[in-house]
């Protein structure tokens, strides 16, 4: 295994000094130490790939120098546009070195959303015709790669991706919190809260990540069934509009949106057009801790900004903060005495980190949607 230390001072040796992206679990270790070492205005998370490469190509328009993009597998899809349409030789030739944490890779375990990912991975990267590597483990060899990359991409202007197998990268915890708000409930209570206030024929669809495995456990410990929640195990910000597609179609029952923030800052867009729709069945409620939980508690902004501001700027008829136990209660309370207009945003303010022993679904994605189906038809 590579040392987190080792690799980023090689890529400055080699003139790369801006980095920006999405956090991912394989790139967790790297991100970390960029995060702890790299001043904030040199190392930013977007709040999706896409966005990141944009970013990178401002930089690069206005210093020359080549940045690097860090990203999951699963965020190539953001990411292919402004690829094709912006940094590409045949439009602006904007070179930018890539850092793509490959889950799924093909004989590897993973969960199941990154299985068809991890098969395309390389194939999409020939695809938009990007010349790649997998990043070696052995330092002398990576430092060689990162080199001839450098030089390829200083001659040519074209982009460079590294694929990033599972533990290339040795441990390093992050040290740099993100946010210095004292907050009490963890997510997970928050979750239980929440969902017990669920009526008979509400129904949920979760996002991506840890949200999805706590309400997993949630209806296990209560030996309820999964029929009710759509699992969004994978497409991270789009919960939101999954949600919506439900609500405007099945007004008689309650939709909810378990939502994270960094989940809900990739795609903010949604919500202007859950706020245009006015659904009058639907809440929105963020589990906001400031963090990419899944994947490493690398800080995102969303402690910094006022998503119910947002949420009523986009046309949500209600929208409130809680961070205490309290006064949860008392707003989910109101909710059920339909005190409160929709579509409504709820922000529950939530510590980072997570159970250790967090289980994962044991059905498939195919078996919960299944359930799922058969519940809203009932």
């Amino acid at each position: 295994m590579l040392q987190v230390e080792v690799f980023v001072k090689t890529l400055q040796a080699n003139g790369i000094n801006f980095f920006t992206g999405v956090p991912d679990s394989l790139l967790k270790n790297i991100c970390a130490y960029i995060t702890d070492n790299v001043a904030s205005e040199r190392n930013i998370i977007a709040a999706n790939e896409g966005a990141a490469i944009a970013l990178a190509a401002g930089h690069y328009l206005a210093t020359g120098e080549i940045p690097l993009v860090y990203m999951q597998n699963s965020g190539q899809g953001n990411a292919i546009n402004p690829l094709l349409s912006l940094t590409d030789k045949d439009v602006y030739n904007i070179p930018e070195l890539l850092l793509i944490g490959w889950r799924g890779k093909p004989g590897v375990h993973d969960e199941p959303q990154h299985v068809k990912q991890g098969k395309v991975t390389t194939a999409l990267l020939d695809a938009i015709g990007m010349k790649w590597a997998v990043l070696s483990k052995d330092e002398e060899k990576m430092q060689q790669q990162v080199k001839e990359a450098l030089t390829y991409m200083t001659k040519t202007r074209e982009s460079f991706a590294f694929v990033i197998e599972k533990d290339s990268f040795e441990t390093y915890t992050l040290l740099r919190n993100g946010t210095h708000r004292v907050l009490n409930m963890t997510r997970e209570e928050a979750i239980s809260k929440v969902a017990s206030h669920l009526g008979v024929k509400d129904c949920v669809v979760s996002t991506t990540g840890m949200i999805s495995r706590e309400l997993f456990e949630y209806r296990t410990r209560q030996g309820e069934c999964h029929e009710r929640d759509f699992l969004t195990v994978g497409s991270m910000g789009h919960a939101s509009q999954i949600a919506l597609g439900i609500a405007l179609e099945k007004t008689d029952r309650k939709v909810w949106c378990f939502d994270g923030d960094g989940a809900a800052i990739m795609h903010m867009g949604s919500f202007a057009i859950v706020g245009n729709h006015k659904p009058q069945n639907y809440v929105h409620v963020v589990f906001n801790n400031g963090a990419h939980d899944s994947v490493g508690g690398q800080p995102t902004v969303g402690l910094d900004i006022d998503l119910p501001e947002i949420a009523i700027s986009c046309g949500y008829a209600s929208a409130v903060s809680v961070s205490d136990e309290t006064a949860l209660n008392a707003i989910l309370a109101a909710i059920d005495n339909g005190d409160y207009t929709m579509p409504m945003l709820l922000e529950v303010q939530v510590k980072k980190g997570n159970r250790k022993d967090l289980g994962r679904p044991t059905i498939s994605p195919i078996q919960n949607k299944e359930a799922f189906i058969s519940f809203l038809q009932k």
